[in-house]
């Protein structure tokens, strides 16, 4: 019987795809595993408000609404939901309305 010697093959093959996959496989789950720290987002300011000075009503006002938004995770609320936030301030019907504004005629 004859006995055969096996060679090292002289060119080695190396999939970087799959260390590569193993890598990202290890990082993924660190970063599940690490608490995350949740860091306040930088709010955008928008140009058309800020360069006015406002009433401290409507200062309240806009601070209700930013918390509601927050509390809610709703950044566009309904007509309904911004009239529950200002009622919530306090704010009532007691007197009969007036017009700030030139209306549209509505045709009934």
């Amino acid at each position: 019987m004859a006995t055969r010697t096996l060679e090292a093959p002289t060119d080695l093959v190396v999939s970087r795809r799959q260390a590569n996959k193993e890598r990202r496989t290890v990082a993924e789950a660190e970063f599940r595993g690490s608490e995350r720290r949740k860091v306040e987002r930088r709010r955008q300011i928008d140009p058309t408000t800020c360069e006015r000075d406002y009433r401290p009503d409507e200062v309240e006002f806009m601070k209700a609404m930013d918390d509601y938004k927050r509390r809610s995770g709703r950044q566009f609320p309904t007509w309904s939901e911004v009239l529950e936030v200002i009622r919530d301030i306090g704010y009532r019907k007691v007197a009969q309305p007036t017009q700030t504004y030139d209306s549209v005629p509505v045709e009934e």
